[in-house]
């Protein structure tokens, strides 16, 4: 089993570029969808959780994963599986990096995987909006995340994302505390 967790994040490390946001279909698909290690609602709450945490979701997620499986080593397996394949190219391409960009054809496969990578974060996002709650206050703290986004980006302010996610934590937690969950 262990061999399984680092096979099949190292895998996904080799094969995902992007970063952690392109990398969250593919461990769905393959830790909800094809192992079975992981449920569709484990994988929501899994995203929300390796978010709020530090560290790149994308490893944050395989370190869950392999916990749930096996333990710590587990972990260790799944984090490392999911390292190593970037770890390597990182430094296969640093060796080499001044010449590596003038190369046409690479310079235009990386052109070409920007626009792959940006339209596997827009299907990730919009998986995740699918599982948004049908309830006023999901929607209400997505249109104002949605509409603060985009007024960051469009006049670019200095403004970090983490405000946004501590925002919409404390309208949550404010919208449990109301309803009564601090008696649950």
């Amino acid at each position: 089993m262990l061999l399984e967790l680092f096979l099949t994040f190292a895998k996904i490390g080799l094969f995902t570029f992007g970063g952690g946001y392109a990398m969250i279909a593919v461990v769905e698909d393959t830790c909800v969808g094809q192992k079975k290690w992981i449920t569709h609602e484990e994988m929501m709450e899994l995203i929300v959780l390796a978010e709020s945490t530090p560290g790149p979701i994308a490893i944050n997620c395989a370190t869950y994963v392999g916990y749930k499986e096996k333990g710590v080593w587990g972990a260790i397996a799944a984090t490392v599986g999911m390292v190593l394949p970037s770890l390597a190219i990182i430094y296969a391409i640093s060796m080499f990096l001044n010449r590596f960009l003038e190369i046409g054809i690479i310079a235009n496969a990386f052109r070409g995987i920007k626009v792959g990578v940006g339209v596997i974060i827009i299907n990730a996002g919009v998986k995740l909006l699918k599982d948004v709650p049908k309830q006023g206050l999901p929607r209400v703290i997505l249109l104002c995340a949605l509409a603060a986004m985009l007024l960051i980006n469009v006049f670019a302010l200095d403004f970090s994302t983490v405000w946004l996610l501590v925002t919409a934590g404390v309208a949550g937690f404010a919208a449990y505390r109301v309803k009564g969950g601090a008696g649950k």
